[in-house]
């Protein structure tokens, strides 16, 4: 069990340190739902465009690349503790891009997961193509899974999403812009989801009083619409200041 938190309050807990250590004190079978977006391994000195300017692609030490057979290892190290604190009923939702999802996929079933969906996220305002090499990234792959054994029933709010969609069917792709500025006042991840990706998908998959975990908390952005909406949240993150962006956000009564 976790002995101490470095910001627990009003069942909203913050833990700085390793997923890969951390996990493995928390209760099993104990957590609702999970989200993740996991290093995309990415950082490579290359380039890229954020706001109309040329930018370095690299985020930090923890997405500094590595080579396939070492990502895929380290995929399979953390989804495997998140199948042990997971409920048998419960699910867990991760974000990509085509540099890790595929292996994320794949370690999903090795790890005795069944994928649910596999969401796309058509992001309606991408950043361009600087080199143009090749066609613009407008979209990310958000799966969605649950323990592939015979009694897991997992929750899909299907009745709630349909009115939110207008009293039709949700389907697969979602449209979204990316995060707005108003989202990053007190800092940015990287990689920061924005409020409207997370709120569906913990509507769609949890109720009021639900646990919901995030290894890899960022800016906290899970945290913070859990907590809107109701829920228990427990977040970790290797990065101090990231941990202290989501504090500011959590006290900010007008995110």
């Amino acid at each position: 069990m976790i002995k101490k938190c470095y910001y627990d309050t009003n069942n909203f807990k913050l833990i700085l340190g390793d997923s890969l250590k951390e996990l493995k004190k928390i209760e099993p079978n104990s957590v609702d739902m999970i989200f993740a977006d996991p290093p995309y391994f990415l950082s490579g000195n290359g380039i890229s465009c954020s706001g109309g300017k040329m930018v370095s692609v690299n985020k930090g030490d923890w997405d500094k690349k590595i080579n396939i057979e070492e990502k895929h290892k380290f995929n399979r190290k953390w989804i495997k503790l998140c199948y042990t604190i997971l409920k048998d009923n419960g699910t867990i939702w991760i974000s990509g891009t085509m540099h890790n999802i595929y292996s994320i996929g794949m370690a999903l079933e090795q790890e005795g997961f069944k994928i649910i969906n596999n969401i796309t996220w058509k992001k309606l305002n991408p950043p361009p193509n600087i080199s143009c090499r090749f066609f613009v990234h407008s979209t990310e792959t958000i799966l969605w899974a649950k323990k592939d054994i015979k009694k897991a029933k997992h929750k899909f709010n299907y009745e709630l999403i349909k009115k939110l969609n207008g009293g039709k069917q949700a389907k697969d792709v979602w449209e979204s812009s990316l995060t707005k500025p108003s989202e990053k006042k007190y800092g940015k991840h990287p990689t920061q989801k924005p409020i409207a990706i997370l709120e569906k998908i913990i509507l769609a998959s949890t109720d009021e009083g639900d646990l919901i975990l995030d290894p890899f908390n960022g800016s906290g952005t899970t945290g913070i619409v859990a907590n809107k909406l109701n829920r228990k949240y427990i977040g970790i993150d290797l990065e101090k200041k990231y941990l202290d962006i989501t504090i500011k956000r959590k006290e900010d009564k007008d995110e």
